[in-house]
């Protein structure tokens, strides 16, 4: 594929100008006829050097994905969807990509195999369920649970961020106001309460004396929270050790800790769940689903209970052995093996913690509020009070 600079004509007689991928001249004729236009001539740009080699967006993907199950369940042949969706993808890079399979699909390749050739697009899950679907006969209902799927875990996406960016938010508005008031505020007033010649008291020496460090030093407390997030990145992966006990602190940290264990179990269930139900194997499943938690702590978990059940033993016990995972989805792996029904069971693990998850971001972002507000009136109460407190001493004093 290469990235052609063209000009063409529409019906009305009106030139255009623009960039579009095709394998040859032919090819990008071809396209632009798709779109009502004539080509009139073409080169090959040389800024496709620049072109993102990233991996593909999640919308594009859910996009990608929904409209294939549609176009299949339609009766639309693969090849033919395929190239429907070339010619309408934003993303220049996916447009190759889907050029490429259906490259690979005229060459005599499954889709699944295709997909493989690109994992900057594809991961292993959605190659393991697409070739469950080929070989069931059911590709429309695996892009369904693909859709399906990517939109939660788009949504849950979403949750963690929420976790993240309005404490960072409220914290940065708190550290502002404390950096204003000891480099502003208080040199201003160092002045005025030393020339009062009272013995200055003790929190009034400690808010002069916070002040001064923030002025003589205020680099490197802006280095700091810089710095930080950075040697501690590089220290975590050093090693796979440091990798999994990081890991493994997540879990246990307070407040944040919970909700994220609750996230990465209910991100488990569900794609365990969409694998088994589309004819995925058991430990294909459990395989799968260690690469989708992102945490070395929880896949280490998986990896003892795939030991466990080569040897011998049954689901229920291997989970529950392990020790990590809490009694709700030990008990819905139970009541799913004893039914039958896995997937099910799996599903409402999931149900159950992206309900939990929610309700409880909720609840931080309300306590998050009254807690910045209390310490921003700690914080402003110090100062008034070591301002105001040898003014006090000074009036009581006084002789009337």
């Amino acid at each position: 594929m290469a990235l052609y600079s063209y000009r063409a004509i529409d019906s009305h007689g009106k030139t255009s100008k623009g960039l579009q991928d095709a394998a040859n001249v032919v090819d990008l004729e071809l396209r632009l006829k798709r779109n009502g236009l004539d080509l009139i001539d073409a080169k090959i740009d040389s800024g496709k050097i620049g072109l993102s080699r990233g991996k593909i967006k999640r919308p594009e993907l859910i996009t990608f994905f929904f409209n294939l199950e549609q176009l299949t369940r339609a009766g639309v042949p693969l090849l033919e969807s395929l190239a429907d969706l070339r010619d309408t993808m934003n993303d220049a890079h996916f447009r190759e990509v889907i050029a490429n399979l259906v490259e690979s699909i005229e060459g005599g390749k499954k889709l699944s195999q295709s997909m493989a050739d690109h994992p900057d697009a594809f991961d292993r899950i959605f190659i393991s369920l697409t070739h469950a679907g080929e070989e069931s006969g059911q590709l429309p209902e695996v892009f369904l649970h693909i859709t399906e799927s990517l939109k939660w875990q788009d949504e849950m996406a979403s949750h963690t961020k929420t976790i993240m960016i309005y404490p960072v938010f409220v914290g940065t508005i708190v550290l502002a106001i404390t950096f204003f008031l000891m480099i502003y505020l208080v040199p201003q007033l160092v002045g005025f309460i030393k020339g009062m010649g009272q013995e200055i008291p003790l929190q009034t020496r400690l808010l002069l004396a916070t002040s001064a460090f923030f002025v003589d030093y205020w680099y490197l407390l802006i280095a700091l929270p810089v710095a930080l997030p950075i040697a501690a990145k590089l220290l975590i992966t050093s090693s796979p050790e440091m990798r999994y006990r990081f890991d493994n602190l997540k879990l246990k940290l307070w407040v944040i800790g919970p909700i994220l264990r609750k996230i990465i179990l209910a991100r488990f269930a569900n794609t365990f769940a969409m694998m088994y139900s589309s004819g995925v194997g058991i430990m294909d499943c459990i395989a799968n689903s260690r690469d989708v938690v992102n945490n070395h702590a929880i896949a280490k978990s998986l990896d003892d209970v795939m030991l466990e059940i080569e040897s011998g033993k049954n689901l229920t016990q291997s989970f529950q052995n392990t020790g990590i995972f809490p009694p709700l989805v030990i008990r819905m792996l139970k009541v799913g093996e004893a039914t039958g029904s896995l997937d099910k069971a799996l599903l409402n693990v999931s149900y159950f913690y992206d309900r939990d998850v929610k309700d409880s971001i909720k609840k931080v972002q309300v306590m998050i509020e009254p807690t910045m507000t209390l310490i921003l009136g700690v914080l402003l109460g110090w100062v008034m009070l070591s301002v105001l407190s040898p003014i006090y001493d000074l009036i009581g004093k006084v002789q009337f």
